[in-house]
């Protein structure tokens, strides 16, 4: 069994919507399952598995195209789950929000549209050194292709990147920034809305990469000014394989298709094709009606759950499990920003991190373990990887117990 440690958090009820998510009452290797990889994919509660359920049993049928009972209603529920994500995120308008796979997806129709239209040979484009890997990929594919260069914005040993830095770096041949709203290794919050700022004023468009910002506190896009900003629908609740790319109308109208193919026309002859009206000349083909429904349900179920509130509470679970893995021997935290996000990289000295995970994952507890898709990040640190655990709102603080336990086991049966 494992110790209980002494601790104090708030009083956010979240044994209460626990019982909203059918696979938190499982058992691994016969013991409950303490689930803390919710950096990589969160769990979906029951409005909305009950949300894709009734949508496969009474209403599927394709969007836009039929005139019969069912693609009216399962058009009409696409477009409410477009509306009920510019409310979410403050869009100006409905069309400005894009459904795509997911923020890879959407990272990359910018790279490719906004590249095709804006990127000339000898721009630059900016990427900061904490990049997921799905927010440098591809804009180093359109370097390659542009002959543009990527120009890179340091963080230093906190994990905290400068603005003075990213003034210098910015020139006359900037024409767009790469930016994580929050670094899914360190943890760190960055502030957008005063990069945006500062990139504005060189005339420099802002992609920002909203996979784990969208989940750790309220995202107003307007009052953030991004250009772009792209989230998956998996790591806020929803489904796998939705997601959004919120663009503004002035740079969505001008960039060109990335992809061709049915509903992202106005006319098609065999000599030429006109294109539709936003946002359908960014949705080729049949885009995921259902896991648009299922997104729509998850950001309907936090919001009654409260943003804020939960928010709060994952910060003081973030402090909790801080101060107590700070207290075992050899443990060294990556990341430690003043302005961070629930998520806990670590190594442990003379403990291999995937040692560490596996011993864990004994144990009930999942992490994640390796580079995270941040290999330059990890690389900055002169590490093979890490430990990493990513907390949600129904995590609670005797999993923080149980994390700390078998983390101090693992070193036990290692060293």
């Amino acid at each position: 069994m494992f110790t209980a440690i002494q601790h104090s958090v708030s009083p956010f009820d979240a044994e209460r919507f626990r019982r909203d998510f059918p696979i938190l009452q499982r058992e691994v290797y016969g013991r409950p399952l303490v689930y803390l990889d919710n950096g990589a994919t969160t769990q979906k509660p029951l409005a909305v598995l009950q949300t894709i359920e009734r949508f496969y049993n009474q209403i599927n049928a394709n969007i836009h195209r039929g005139v019969h009972r069912l693609s009216a209603e399962s058009t009409e529920e696409y477009e409410r789950a477009r509306t009920t994500v510019q409310r979410y995120i403050n869009a100006q308008h409905p069309h400005e929000v894009l459904f795509t796979a997911g923020a890879t997806a959407g990272i990359n129709m910018v790279a490719n549209a906004f590249g095709d239209a804006f990127v000339r040979e000898g721009d630059e484009i900016i990427v900061s050194e904490m990049e997921h890997h799905s927010n440098l990929v591809p804009w180093q594919m359109l370097c390659q292709r542009k002959g543009a260069q990527l120009r890179v914005w340091r963080f230093d040993e906190r994990g905290e990147l400068s603005l003075d830095h990213l003034a210098a770096l910015m020139g006359k041949r900037t024409k767009l920034l790469a930016i994580t709203h929050v670094s899914n290794t360190l943890g760190t919050v960055n502030p957008i809305a005063q990069i945006t700022a500062l990139a504005h004023v060189h005339g420099v468009a802002v992609m920002v990469d909203g996979a784990q910002g969208i989940k750790h506190g309220k995202v107003d896009v307007q009052q953030l000014d991004a250009d772009f900003y792209a989230f998956s629908g998996h790591k806020i609740y929803g489904p796998t394989g939705i997601g959004v790319l919120y663009g503004k109308e002035q740079w969505l109208s001008k960039m060109p298709p990335w992809q061709g193919g049915g509903d992202m026309v106005a006319t098609v002859t065999l000599e030429r094709t006109t294109y539709n009206d936003l946002p359908f000349k960014f949705e080729a083909g049949t885009s995921n009606y259902i896991g648009a429904a299922g997104l729509a349900a998850a950001l309907d179920y936090y919001s009654a759950v409260g943003i804020e509130a939960a928010t709060a509470y994952e910060h003081e679970l973030l402090q909790y499990a801080t101060q107590q893995l700070q207290a075992i021997d050899g443990l060294m935290i990556i990341g430690n920003a003043d302005s961070k996000a629930a998520i806990i990289s670590f190594v442990q000295q003379g403990v291999h991190p995937y040692d560490t995970g596996m011993i864990l994952d004994k144990m009930g507890v999942a992490v994640r373990t390796g580079n995270h898709c941040t290999q330059p990040t990890v690389d900055h640190f002169g590490l093979p990887g890490t430990v990493r655990a990513s907390f949600a709102f129904y995590n609670t603080p005797a999993e923080v117990d149980c994390l700390v336990e078998a983390v101090r086991r693992a070193r036990q049966m290692t060293l």
